[in-house]
């Protein structure tokens, strides 16, 4: 059982060496999907176990895919599904993990049968009719039998037909990701528009990157049209990246105190955008040594402020306004308002912590202003928000007396992160 506050130990000097980090959470559960997809044996090496993982490979299961798990050698082997699923019914839970809810909820309707998803009291106040209504124009029948355009959600499933679609993501990626997923396996591909404005392009990128290597090819027009002909994808063995979401705490924390971290296995050959937080570090005065399947990062002297659109880096904000607090300068983010409807509103929830540190911050409509400020000791809340409790442990590297609430969150996507941080004291 975690404990109730983890106490952050200030570093008593820069850190100086190697960090691992488990595999990327968004590349596994793509990975766990579409290789259940696939027809013929899977193998995932270097996969993240955590709490949104095992929903995905226990809903895989549940839906007659047989999903089998060796955390201790980070590998799943998935017997594919051909294109469906085996079940003819499924209740499933997905706690609050948006990959899985979002993706399954589209997967669902290639079954045949019906099926229910479901999730936490937090999970059933995130947005998801912008792509219920997406798949009702390729021919699902799926509905919202709660909260209106919020989860659980009740799929009629023969098949997916197919077609065009128009889809909105102005609120979260996943909506097109998970249209793009399933599209090979409708019976008559799909023709995909983007109304209106896409967050977090990167993610799209990288879930047509797990698509390709699996053999299902898309043709596009930059983020506005994708298509999609019907196609098998093809079981193989398939290696997953370290996350650099996770990787991005570590690149900051050495940019923090003035030390020197690097990662391995992520690099600028990666499919993930978040490695592109180690820009924004440069531009605040840290050294950056990029190499193909390494990033290193070197702090020098004091932080420079900045101010950035954070769009397509958005689960880098939390980390990005601690760093605000000891920058010369300020720190204005902007054009993420689409994080209010993540596992925390949390735009509000860092601007309270940071208050309550003593930080001086405004809240934006679509970000904030961190302002320079001495910072104090306070336990930190962290909303059942892994990104709040890793982000806020870092003030603990410099300041003495920071206790992060209910640190046991970090398990959605990091389940060791507080031992990980740890191996940076000398």
């Amino acid at each position: 059982m975690s404990p109730a506050v983890y106490q952050v130990q200030p570093l008593s000097r820069p850190p100086d060496g190697t960090v691992r980090v488990p595999g990327s959470k968004s590349i596994t559960n793509r990975a766990l999907l579409v290789a259940a997809l696939a027809d013929g044996r899977s193998t995932l090496e270097g996969a993240l176990f955590s709490d949104d993982t095992t929903y995905m490979a226990q809903a895989c299961t549940a839906l007659g895919v047989p999903v089998t798990a060796e955390a201790d050698d980070r590998r799943f082997t998935v017997d594919g599904g051909g294109g469906t699923f085996p079940a003819a019914a499924a209740e499933l839970f997905v706690g609050n993990a948006g990959t899985a809810m979002r993706f399954l909820a589209a997967a669902l309707c290639l079954g045949h049968g019906r099926f229910r998803i479901d999730g936490t009291r937090r999970m059933r106040e995130r947005p998801i009719q912008d792509l219920v209504d997406a798949l009702i124009q390729l021919g699902a029948g799926v509905r919202c039998v709660g909260r209106p355009g919020r989860p659980p959600l009740v799929i009629d499933a023969d098949g997916l037909p197919g077609g065009a679609a128009r889809i909105a993501a102005a609120k979260s990626s996943q909506f097109l990701s998970g249209l793009l997923l399933v599209a090979p396996c409708a019976r008559n591909g799909a023709d995909l528009e983007v109304v209106g404005p896409l967050v977090t392009p990167p993610y799209i990128d990288m879930t047509l990157g797990v698509m390709a290597a699996f053999g299902a090819r898309a043709s596009r027009e930059g983020y506005r049209r994708f298509r999609i002909a019907p196609q098998r994808y093809a079981a193989r063995v398939y290696r997953i990246e370290p996350d650099a979401s996770s990787a991005h705490y570590f690149w900051a924390a050495a940019a923090l105190t003035g030390g020197r971290v690097r990662v391995d296995g992520v690099g600028t050959a990666s499919l993930q955008g978040d490695i592109r937080f180690v820009d924004l570090l440069e531009q605040m005065g840290a050294r950056v040594i990029r190499g193909a399947d390494f990033i290193e990062v070197q702090g020098g002297g004091e932080l420079d402020g900045l101010e950035v659109d954070l769009n397509a880096l958005s689960d880098t904000m939390p980390t990005l306004a601690v760093l605000g607090a000891f920058a010369r300068r300020p720190v204005t983010i902007r054009n993420v308002a689409h994080v209010r409807l993540q596992e925390s509103d949390r735009l509000h929830a860092v601007a309270t912590e940071l208050q309550r540190l003593g930080v001086r911050v405004r809240e934006l409509d679509d970000g904030l202003v961190v302002e320079p400020s001495p910072v104090h000791a306070a336990p930190v809340e962290t909303y059942d928000d892994h990104r709040i409790a890793m982000a806020f442990a870092l003030v603990g590297l410099r300041v003495p007396g920071i206790a992060i609430r209910d640190p046991g969150c970090v398990r959605k996507t990091f389940p060791d992160y507080f031992a990980r941080l740890e191996e940076l004291q000398p």
